[in-house]
C-alpha cells in the first residue's frame, strides 16, 4: 500500500525531530501494513564507522525484551498442544526451580511478584548466568510483591519460561524459536545477537555530542527474555502476525486471549495494561499490541493496532533514546489519521436460514431493545443506544433453539428459544434474562 505525500512528509519529520532532539546516531522508523513496510526512512548513521550510511530495513538491531513477545507465544503454542496449562505451577514444568505457586500466567502477565533480574548484580558486573545456574538459583530470588498485587517487570521469570520452553520441546529456545516461529514466518533476518549487517550500539553523554561505543553482552541464560537481534522488514512481518496471526503457527483465538488485559502498568492514568506477553498501550480511542527493547546502545518498540493491521516499528542505536513507544505509536496514529486503510465495501447476503426468519426485528430485554438481524448467514443483536464502535452480538448455533454468543454483549452466554404451543418462538433467554417481543417491567410477565 502506497501512502499520501503528505503522509510521508510527516512521517519523516517525527522521526528526524526525534533523532535531533534525543541526539541518536542512527534511527530506523517504519509503518507496516499486511506484512510490509509501507513507509520506512533511516536517518543518521548505521555506524559511525561509516557516516555516511543511515540504518535500512535490513540493518539489525537489539531488539532486547521484544523477545518476550516470541516467547510468550511458544508458551501459548505449548498450551494449545495440551503440554502445559496456564495455571501449571512453574516447579511442576521445571525441576529445580524451587518456586511453589510460581504459576506460568503469572510469569506472562508480570504478575507473580518475583524480582525483577537474576540472582546476583547482574547489571552492574555485566555477568549474566549461565541456563543452569539461572534455574538453580532461582529458589534463592526474592518474592518482592504477592501475586497479582501489582505489575511488577521480570526478566527472571521470562528467562525462566524460555526453560519452559527448551524443557518440554527437548532441545534448545533458540532452536525451538527457528522451529517454531522463524522459519514459518520467513523471518530471516532475526536471529539471536548479531548476524549480518547491523547498527553499532551508543552512548550520548549528556555534556558532549562525542559518542562513546556500548559493548554487545552475552546474555547466556537472558537469550528467551531480551536476546534477539532484528530488522525493520522482519518485524513488519511479525507486526503482521501480531494483528492476524496464521492458524498453522497460532490460533487466532490464543493470540486474541494474548491481547486481554491482565494487570495494569500505568497505574496513574490507566494508558497502558499488561496481557499475556504483549503491552497494550491506549492512545485514544485505539489499542496498540507490542513491546520496548532496552539493551545498550539500542532502545527499540514495535506495536500494532490489531483493528487496522497498522503498526509502527521504531529501532535506534542509543541507550537513552526517550519514549521508544510513544515514537512508534505516534507514527502509527498519523498513519491512521491521515492515511487510514479503506473499508471494505458492504456485500449483500446470499439468503436468511429458515430458522432464523422468524427472530428478525426489535425483541426488549431489561427493558431496552434489541435489534436481531442476519449478516451472511449469521444471527447478531444490537442495541440501537451501542455506541458505533462496540461490536454487535454474534450468535452461533449449538444445539436444537439453542445459540452461544461468540462475540460482542454477553460474549460467552447462552441464547435460548421458547416456543408457544404453535412451534412459535415466543419468548427467549439471554443469559437467562428474559427477551420477549414487547417491553416489560421485571417480573410483569409472572
Amino acid at each position: 500500500m502506497t501512502l499520501l505525500d503528505e503522509t510521508t512528509r510527516r512521517l519523516r519529520r517525527i522521526v528526524l525531530d526525534r533523532q535531533r532532539d534525543d541526539r541518536v546516531p542512527g534511527i530506523f522508523a517504519g509503518v507496516a501494513r499486511d506484512g510490509d513496510l509501507a513507509w520506512h526512512a533511516g536517518i543518521g548513521s548505521a555506524s559511525l564507522g561509516d557516516p555516511a550510511t543511515p540504518p535500512g530495513p535490513d540493518h539489525q538491531f537489539l531488539i532486547a525484551s521484544i523477545t518476550k513477545t516470541f516467547t510468550a507465544t511458544m508458551v501459548m503454542q505449548l498450551r494449545d498442544e495440551g503440554r502445559l496449562r496456564l495455571d501449571d505451577p512453574l516447579d511442576s514444568l521445571l525441576p529445580g526451580v524451587g518456586r511453589p505457586g510460581l504459576t506460568v500466567r503469572r510469569c506472562l502477565a508480570h504478575v507473580s511478584g518475583m524480582q525483577r533480574e537474576p540472582v546476583g548484580d547482574v547489571w552492574d558486573s555485566l555477568v549474566f548466568p549461565d541456563r543452569e545456574q539461572l534455574v538453580a538459583d532461582a529458589g534463592r530470588a526474592e518474592q518482592v510483591h504477592a501475586p497479582h498485587r501489582l505489575w511488577h517487570y521480570s526478566n527472571l521469570v521470562y528467562s525462566l519460561l524460555g526453560e519452559v520452553v527448551a524443557g518440554l520441546d527437548g532441545r534448545e529456545w533458540a532452536e525451538s524459536l527457528r522451529s517454531r516461529l522463524l522459519d514459518p514466518l520467513e523471518l530471516r533476518r532475526t536471529t539471536v545477537g548479531f548476524d549480518g549487517a547491523h547498527a553499532d550500539g551508543y552512548f550520548v553523554p549528556p555534556y558532549s555530542d562525542v559518542p562513546v561505543p556500548e559493548p554487545v553482552l552475552e546474555l547466556r541464560g537472558l537469550e528467551p527474555c531480551a536476546g534477539l537481534a532484528s530488522t525493520g522488514g522482519d518485524l513488519a512481518r511479525w507486526s503482521a502476525f501480531v494483528a492476524a496471526p496464521d492458524a498453522a503457527v497460532l490460533s487466532p483465538d490464543t493470540l486474541e486471549e494474548m491481547c486481554e488485559p491482565q494487570a495494569v502498568i500505568d497505574r496513574e492514568r490507566w494508558t497502558a495494561a499488561m496481557g499475556l506477553g504483549f503491552f497494550l498501550v491506549r492512545s485514544g480511542t485505539r489499542t496498540y499490541a507490542g513491546h520496548t527493547g532496552g539493551m545498550p546502545g539500542h532502545v527499540t518498540a514495535l506495536f500494532t493496532d490489531r483493528k487496522t493491521g497498522t503498526g509502527a516499528v521504531a529501532l535506534t542505536n542509543s541507550s537513552t533514546t526517550s519514549d521508544i513507544a510513544g515514537l512508534a505509536v505516534s507514527l502509527a496514529d498519523h498513519v491512521t489519521e491521515h492515511d487510514p486503510v479503506e473499508p471494505e465495501s458492504w456485500r449483500p447476503g446470499t439468503a436468511v436460514p429458515a430458522e432464523l426468519a422468524e427472530l428478525l426485528g426489535v425483541w426488549f430485554t431489561e427493558g431496552s431493545a434489541f435489534h436481531f438481524t442476519v449478516r451472511h448467514g449469521r444471527l447478531e443483536a444490537r442495541s440501537p443506544a451501542q455506541p458505533k464502535h462496540e461490536p454487535s452480538s454474534v450468535f452461533e448455533k449449538v444445539g436444537a433453539d439453542v445459540y452461544r454468543t461468540v462475540e460482542g454483549r454477553e460474549r460467552g452466554e447462552l441464547l435460548r428459544l421458547r416456543r408457544d404451543g404453535a412451534g412459535r418462538v415466543a419468548t427467549m433467554s439471554w443469559a437467562t434474562y428474559r427477551v420477549t417481543r414487547e417491553p416489560y417491567a421485571f417480573g410483569e410477565w409472572l
